[in-house]
């Protein structure tokens, strides 16, 4: 994890200390880059704190890192897990810029729980920071985000989400168990079942998926962009490909063959 251990952030299911940073290691992409290299890594995620202090939210710290591994080890394929950047282009631009791999920015939970889960952040912010990415990126950059059971969400809320973020061209999602890390954190709602996880994985697997036209209690409206070429010539948009994984899925488009575990 790079930009130190103390995040600007409180979400109430995550045990990184909470504070006003200190650590800022300017010498630290070549460092992560140096590791990467000796421990000869196929594929490198990096992801972080959030670092709302920083006039660029941290940013540049995924530039060097980038730019670090392709010098010291160009055969890594390398994925950045980022903050939200507040929601700012010019710092996710600098990112997308240097065409990472994987884009990932996770969501965490469904629309409904963010003033429990996630204080501080915004489930609209996040799902256009993925889009934006997507943007960006274009052909050159997959996009990624995951969300965590347990909490509290519904089956119907959860395949919802699903399809916010298929709407916000993600093209891989991880969904898996939350655990409670102390009992000073959200509590466990309940554990899913592994059946669950099954009927996730079809309901991902449809390439009808949308988002409903009922909304679940409390979800945020998103801003809605132009219709996709895919939906315009009258064609359906393909599904996430899911494979399960004990109790948490993976979800991917079908090119993306080496994403699966």
């Amino acid at each position: 994890m790079i930009l130190g251990d103390v995040c600007t952030r409180r979400c109430g299911f995550c045990n990184v200390q909470t504070g006003k940073p200190t650590w800022n290691d300017p010498l630290e992409p070549l460092r992560v880059a140096n590791q990467v290299k000796a421990m000869g890594c196929a594929t490198r995620s990096s992801p972080s704190v959030d670092r709302d202090d920083l006039p660029d939210y941290g940013a540049s710290a995924f530039v060097g890192v980038v730019r670090s591994i392709r010098m010291l080890a160009p055969d890594c394929r390398v994925e950045i897990l980022t903050p939200d950047f507040r929601g700012q282009e010019m710092p996710l631009a600098k990112v997308i810029h240097e065409k990472p791999d994987v884009f990932n920015h996770n969501v965490e939970t469904v629309p409904r729980l963010y003033p429990i889960a996630r204080r501080g952040s915004q489930f609209a912010r996040s799902a256009r920071v993925l889009r934006m990415a997507k943007e960006m990126g274009g052909d050159d950059v997959v996009t990624k985000s995951g969300l965590m059971v347990g909490l509290g969400e519904s089956f119907e809320e959860m395949v919802e989400t699903f399809g916010l973020l298929r709407e916000h061209r993600v093209q891989v999602l991880t969904v898996g168990q939350y655990l409670r890390p102390t009992e000073n954190h959200l509590p466990v709602v309940r554990y899913w079942h592994p059946e669950e996880f099954e009927a996730l994985e079809k309901a991902a697997y449809d390439p009808r998926l949308r988002v409903g036209r009922r909304r679940a209690a409390g979800a945020v409206e998103l801003p809605r962009r132009s219709e996709p070429a895919d939906r315009q010539a009258g064609r359906e948009p393909a599904g996430f490909l899911v494979e399960i994984l004990q109790s948490s899925i993976r979800i991917a488009t079908p090119e993306l063959t080496w994403l699966r575990l």
